[in-house]
């Protein structure tokens, strides 16, 4: 899977938001000074709780929007290396809400738009959270609309979260290419029926999975020469 790979009739473009185009990372690296030789560990926790906890909340039954559910990874992920500085947990919170932006995404979102291709998030995140990440990373004005699971009260890769995609923009799913850099989440988006592109940032292995991605990149950037503009 490459660029090398054309995925043609593609008439919309929809975004995972965390990892994808905003760098989950950049929250702790904000305040790396603080957690010293901790913050690799607390991030890298805290992502993965914040993860397990959307899975876990879909299967109980019992949804909570993912701003709870981020502070309470956060909240895991700092007991677990006895992290007790009594201001970092707002602050780090805080900063999730203005995480970096890829570099070349901006740039990407343009391209596409000057094609004449409608682009979205379609994001775990809570709209109050999303609207203010792409706000911070300059991508609102790029974007024709931004979509959270609170419209369907469950988390991804539950099938109803990409339905959101194909009803709101009225197009099949074979005409929307879904771009994520997670691989649980290319998965479920591939069973949908969603035309996938894995943007493997971080150079990992394929899921085990029974579905995913028709196209595998290592950014955005090559993202609109693959759809053929």
């Amino acid at each position: 899977m490459s660029h090398s790979v054309s995925l043609s009739g593609i008439q919309a473009c929809v975004f995972d938001a965390y990892g994808t185009l905003f760098d989950v990372h950049s929250a702790v690296a904000a305040h790396r000074m603080r957690l010293g030789e901790k913050a690799e560990g607390v991030s890298s926790q805290w992502r993965t709780k914040q993860l397990e906890y959307t899975w876990l909340r879909s299967l109980m039954g019992h949804h909570a929007d993912f701003w709870q559910v981020t502070a309470e990874a956060l909240d895991y992920a700092l007991a677990s290396y006895d992290t007790v500085d009594p201001g970092l947990r707002s602050d780090l919170l805080d900063a999730y809400l203005r995480l970096d932006g890829y570099p070349e995404v901006a740039d990407t979102l343009r391209n596409l738009k000057n094609a004449g291709i409608r682009c979205a998030i379609l994001s775990n995140g809570s709209p109050q959270m999303l609207a203010a990440a792409a706000d911070n990373a300059g991508l609102s004005e790029l974007l024709d609309a931004v979509w959270s699971v609170e419209d369907v009260g469950v988390f991804k890769p539950a099938p109803q979260v990409y339905r959101l995609a194909t009803t709101r923009f009225d197009l099949r799913a074979d005409q929307i290419a879904f771009m994520s850099s997670n691989g649980w989440d290319c998965a479920g988006a591939a069973a949908f029926g969603l035309r996938v592109v894995w943007v493997n940032r971080f150079g990992q292995k394929p899921e085990r999975l029974p579905f995913g991605p028709e196209a595998e990149l290592r950014s955005l950037s090559d993202l609109p020469r693959l759809l053929g503009f």
